[in-house]
């Protein structure tokens, strides 16, 4: 296999950056809401919402515009999954909106029956949809069943095998781990100790299923394995993944919060580069033939188009870009509830 820069690479690796910073921003709170039924204080889950407030539906922003540009720069990658992935998608979606829910009308009554409620839906929202991330990552790494018509014929029971199990799993364990370094950023007091616990917990959590992760694909997924025997320069981003792993209990050890999360950050970074690198030049591998792959050529839209898309996005992106960092800045440091809080 031959890496060649051309435009349909360009919008191959703009798509992975899109998920993949969708991966770290929205990864952060759907790990807080994963870990929320792990405080039994209401003080402590308003902390806990509050801290993710004011960035959780600008984080997936991200997921809507790089799946705005899959739609436009590869519909039929966006038809064939979509169509394939419909009921795990439209899940996700209910799960998405389930949680928006949860989140804005949780605190608008004062009864524990209410409360409790939306902080289990909450935290099940969060949970269910990162697992469903990695459900679906699972299946597309072990490819798909693609017929010549480009339909992904696939059931629910198929999708739920073991391998994906174990990426979904996987995706969880990260998303905890990254969510529990934040929220050692965002707290103080005893939570941010009780938090501490969470870090190190999750973060054993994610190595080994991360670990065991590895060794499935390296034993049954050799065509992920391809692209690294083939270039071994690209065996430089599985070391940086396994240093920014490595780097998360020192930073931590150090009371460095926001260095460790800048690790985690890198982690999840490192980690989609790499599932980017044993894909490309696909997007979706048939497990009938390997003609009937979806790559970044034969899946695309026309040239033209292309160009036009990459002109829009260089003035269209930065605005996401410059968004994203305001609202940061904005409500950095530790969170304090007052009467406009969760």
């Amino acid at each position: 296999m031959e890496f060649s820069f051309d435009i349909n690479t360009i919008w191959f690796v703009l798509i992975g950056v899109l998920l993949a910073g969708y991966g770290i921003l929205d990864g952060f709170d759907l790990g807080v809401g994963s870990l929320h039924l792990l405080t039994k204080s209401d003080l402590d889950r308003r902390i806990l919402l509050n801290s993710i407030g004011p960035v959780w539906d600008g984080n997936e922003v991200w997921l809507v515009t790089g799946g705005g540009a899959l739609f436009a720069a590869f519909p039929d990658v966006y038809a064939t999954a979509f169509s394939g992935f419909y009921i795990p998608f439209m899940l996700l979606l209910f799960m998405l909106i389930f949680r928006a829910i949860s989140i804005e009308v949780r605190s608008k009554e004062e009864g524990k029956r209410w409360r409790a409620f939306w902080d289990r839906a909450f935290s099940i929202a969060s949970m269910a949809i990162a697992m469903l991330i990695g459900v679906t990552i699972g299946n597309i790494i072990q490819g798909v069943p693609i017929g010549k018509d480009k339909e992904l014929y696939i059931t629910v029971f198929e999708m739920l095998n073991p391998y994906a199990l174990l990426v979904g799993m996987t995706t969880l364990a990260a998303f905890m781990m990254h969510g529990s370094i934040y929220l050692a950023m965002k707290t103080d007091g005893e939570l941010q100790k009780q938090v501490r616990g969470w870090i190190n917990n999750s973060t054993i959590f994610f190595v080994i299923c991360y670990a065991t992760a590895t060794m499935a694909t390296l034993i049954y997924i050799p065509h992920m394995v391809t692209p690294f025997r083939a270039h071994p320069e690209f065996f430089l981003l599985a070391f940086l993944n396994m240093m920014a792993i490595a780097n998360i209990p020192r930073e931590t050890q150090r009371g460095k919060d926001f260095f460790a999360f800048l690790s985690s950050s890198a982690a999840i970074l490192s980690l989609m580069a790499l599932f980017a690198v044993g894909l490309f030049p696909n997007f979706l591998v048939s497990s009938i033939s390997p003609e009937y792959n979806l790559t970044i050529y034969n899946a695309a839209s026309s040239e033209t188009t292309l160009e036009i898309m990459l002109t829009m996005a260089a003035f269209g992106i930065p605005f996401v870009i410059a968004y994203t960092i305001s609202i940061y800045w904005v409500f950095r440091g530790k969170v304090k509830l007052d009467n406009m809080s969760y």
